[in-house]
């Protein structure tokens, strides 16, 4: 999309979805089990345990709850820190995926899971089209209004159910809805997303 397009950003569909940070940083010591990985897209979150057997309930970030299940191997991590873990089984549970992971045998392990992020290398996934984006590519682009104030970049994102909300640090937090009333264009290229929002909201 180039930077003069107005068009609405994307909702997700499958395994394109936006979703947060992915990125692998620097100069961090890698924890036990961690491996070298590829640059990786954010599917979504542990949010607990499942049952008593070792199984780990996620809450994902793609429009349907089944964007995961074609993935025989989910990275689990936080921090662009991540630990390859084989499926063995999963499937939908209303709302949310749950799934059985080798080596998380029992509830105490499943629960220590909670709050890490669940990822799957960029490469598995689609090419974005026109105007699609995957979270992961907005982190840290420098957000400008239409009045060419600087506002900060983006932090990280926020899957609020109705949208996705763009987390901006700078002088202050904004929390900035990532919905076409709003966003005026992302330029990848330039590193920078403009929005309609004033500076002082």
């Amino acid at each position: 999309m180039s930077s003069s397009s107005r068009s609405p950003p994307p909702s997700p569909e499958g395994a394109r979805l936006r979703v947060g940070p992915g990125l692998e940083q620097a100069g961090r010591p890698d924890p036990p089990g961690a491996t070298q990985s590829p640059p990786m897209v954010v599917m979504g979150r542990v949010a607990g345990a499942f049952g008593i057997k070792g199984w780990v309930k996620v809450q994902v970030f793609t429009e349907t709850p089944g964007g995961l299940l074609g993935h025989p191997v989910w990275w689990v991590g936080s921090d662009g820190r991540w630990s390859q873990r084989q499926v063995e089984e999963c499937g939908v549970h209303g709302r949310v995926v749950v799934a059985k992971l080798a080596g998380c045998d029992e509830r105490e392990t499943a629960a220590a899971l909670k709050g890490s992020e669940v990822a799957v290398p960029r490469s598995a996934l689609p090419a974005t089209g026109e105007g699609e984006y995957y979270w992961s590519d907005l982190l840290g682009l420098r957000v400008t209004n239409v009045q060419k104030q600087e506002l900060g970049r983006v932090a990280k994102l926020l899957e609020t159910g109705a949208n996705q909300v763009l987390v901006v640090e700078g002088e202050r937090e904004r929390l900035i809805p990532f919905v076409s009333a709003v966003v005026v264009s992302v330029d990848l290229a330039r590193g920078e997303l403009v929005v309609d929002w004033g500076a002082d909201y």
